[in-house]
C-alpha cells in the first residue's frame, strides 16, 4: 500500500494519525491517508504567509512559466493520476470520466496561465492619471469536494497562483489521494510554501475556514456547509467564493425529436453517476410526448454498462461513498411509495461496492424529495407539464440556480426560453458542458462569485486605485 504524506512548506510531512480511504468499487481499503492536526493547518498557513511576498513579487512571466510546467507534469503523470481518481472516486476510465478529469486539469491550467489582468487607465491628462490595478488577495484557503477531486482542486489552486496568491488546500476525506499527489507534483515546480495540503474531516475544514491567517476561502460543496463557511468568513470580513448545490432543471419543448438528443441528455443527467453539481437533476417534458420521452430515455439508459471504473467496458462507475448511495436510494424508495413509477433501475444491489443502478423515475411530482432536493446520484425524475410557461415557472421555483437547460428542434426558440431560467448557466440541447473561458457560478443559494476566465481571476484579487495629481 502506497504511503501518502502532507505537503507543507515544500516538505513531505507525515502525521501521527491516518484514516482509511475506501475504493467505492468494492468497499476495500485503498490507502491510509495522513490525518492532519490543527497544528498542521497552522504550519501550512504560516508557510503560505511566508511565501506570499516572494511569490506575489515574482515577475508575471515567471509565474506563467511555472504554471505551464505544472500542466506539463500533469500530462506526464496522466495515467497515474487518472487511475488514482478511478480507484478513490469511482469514475470510469472510459467515456467522460477520470481521463477527462485529468486532461481537463491540464487544459484548465494552461488556459488560466494565459489569462492576464492588465491595469486599466481611467484618466491620463494634464490634470492627473488614475489607474486601476489588481493585487493578489493573499493566502487562500481551499476546501474541495469528492465528486471531481482533481479537477476542482485545479479550479481553486491555479487562478489563485496565477495572480500571485498562495494556497492551503483541504480535499474531501473521501477522495484525498489524488490531491495529495497533485500537490506533491506541483511542488516540484513551485517555491516552498506557495502550495500546501492538509487532510481530515470537519474539524480541519472548520479550523482552516476560521483561521486568522487566511485572506479568502474558496469552497465547492453543499449549501449547508457553504453557509457555515460564509458565517465563519463574516466574523473576519473574509472574502469567499462559494460554488454550491444545484438541482438543475431541464425542459424538453413540445414536439422535440428526442432520439437525436438522447446521448447528450444521458450525459447531462448521469455524467459521473449524477455526482456533479451542474448535472441535470429534474426533467420537465410536455404531456403530448411524455410517455415517448420516458420510454425512449429509459431504454437508452438501461443499456449503459455500469461497473468498476477500471474495466474499459463500463461507462458509469459506483457512487463515491455509502452515505451518498443511501441518500439516493432513500429518495427513490420514497418516490416509489408516493406513487412514482420506476421505469428502470431503482433497486439497491447487494453486491460489493457502492453501486446504484441508473434510475429513471416517471410520474414524479414537484413535492417529492427526489425533485425538490438535490439527489446527487444516478437517478433522474421526469415530470409532466402542460405549457412551457408552466414549465419555466416550476423550473425556477426552487431556491437554487446553478444551471438549467432547454431542449428543442429550433435552437433559437429554445435559447429564448433558456434565457428566462434563473440560473448561472443556461444550456440549449446540452447540459453541464463547461469551458475554461466561460465564467461559471450560481445564483440564489447556488453560490457567490464565479470561476474561470478573467472574472474568475478577479475573485482572487483586490482593487487598488492609483490616483496621481500632475
Amino acid at each position: 500500500m502506497q504511503a501518502y504524506t502532507l505537503t507543507i512548506a515544500g516538505r513531505s510531512v507525515p502525521t501521527a494519525k491516518t484514516f482509511d480511504v475506501l475504493n467505492p468499487a468494492d468497499g476495500t481499503v485503498l490507502a491510509a491517508c495522513p490525518e492532519a492536526s490543527t497544528r498542521d493547518v497552522d504550519a501550512a498557513v504560516a508557510a503560505a504567509r511566508g511565501a506570499f511576498a516572494s511569490w506575489s513579487g515574482l515577475a508575471d512571466a515567471e509565474r506563467v512559466a511555472k504554471l505551464n510546467a505544472i500542466a506539463d507534469l500533469i500530462e506526464r503523470h496522466h495515467q497515474e493520476l487518472s487511475e488514482l481518481v478511478t480507484r478513490e472516486q469511482g469514475k470510469t476510465q472510459s467515456g467522460p470520466g477520470a481521463n477527462l478529469e485529468v486532461g481537463g486539469a491540464a487544459a484548465w491550467t494552461r488556459v488560466t496561465a494565459g489569462l492576464k489582468l492588465p491595469e486599466e487607465t481611467i484618466q491620463d491628462d494634464a490634470a492627473g492619471k488614475i489607474v486601476v490595478r489588481r493585487k493578489p488577495i493573499g493566502v487562500v484557503g481551499s476546501i474541495t469536494p469528492w465528486n471531481w477531486p482533481l479537477m476542482i482542486a485545479i479550479w481553486h489552486i491555479v487562478p489563485a497562483l496565477r495572480v500571485g496568491c498562495t494556497v492551503v488546500i483541504k480535499p474531501s476525506p473521501f477522495t484525498p489521494l489524488s490531491t495529495l499527489r497533485l500537490v506533491s507534483l506541483m511542488n516540484e515546480v513551485l517555491p516552498a510554501g506557495v502550495l500546501n495540503v492538509v487532510t481530515g474531516g470537519a474539524e480541519i475544514g472548520n479550523h482552516l475556514s476560521r483561521h486568522p491567517g487566511i485572506d479568502k476561502t474558496v469552497f465547492t460543496g453543499s449549501i449547508a456547509t457553504g453557509k457555515k463557511i460564509m458565517g465563519a468568513a463574516a466574523e473576519a470580513l473574509r472574502r469567499v467564493t462559494l460554488e454550491l448545490g444545484g438541482n438543475d432543471a431541464g425542459i424538453v419543448l413540445p414536439g422535440t425529436h428526442i432520439t437525436p438528443l438522447l446521448e447528450k441528455l444521458f450525459w447531462g443527467c448521469f455524467i459521473n453517476a449524477g455526482q456533479t453539481c451542474a448535472a441535470l437533476k429534474r426533467l420537465y417534458v410536455h404531456e403530448s410526448q411524455y410517455e415517448e420521452v420516458v420510454q425512449k430515455f429509459a431504454d437508452y439508459v438501461s443499456k449503459i454498462p455500469v461497473g468498476n471504473g477500471l474495466d474499459a467496458k463500463n461507462l458509469i462507475g459506483p457512487v463515491s461513498n455509502e452515505g451518498q448511495r443511501s441518500k439516493v436510494a432513500s429518495m427513490v424508495d420514497e418516490a416509489r411509495a408516493q406513487g412514482a413509477r420506476i421505469v428502470t433501475g431503482g433497486v439497491k444491489p447487494s453486491t460489493p461496492g457502492f453501486f446504484y443502478p441508473l434510475t429513471v423515475i416517471a410520474d414524479a411530482r414537484d413535492d417529492m424529495r427526489v425533485v425538490k432536493e438535490e439527489q446527487f446520484g444516478p437517478a433522474i425524475p421526469i415530470l409532466k407539464y402542460k405549457t412551457v410557461e408552466e414549465a419555466i415557472e416550476r423550473a425556477n421555483s426552487l431556491n437554487v440556480g446553478l444551471g438549467g437547460s432547454v431542449w428543442g428542434d429550433d435552437v433559437n426558440v429554445a435559447a429564448g426560453y433558456a434565457a428566462r431560467l434563473e440560473c448561472g448557466t443556461a444550456w440549449v440541447n446540452q447540459h453541464g458542458v463547461l469551458h475554461p473561458l466561460a465564467p461559471f457560478g450560481g445564483v440564489k443559494n447556488s453560490g457567490i462569485g464565479v470561476e474561470f476566465n478573467v472574472d474568475g481571476l478577479k475573485e482572487y484579487t483586490t482593487i487598488q486605485v492609483l490616483n496621481v495629481a500632475k
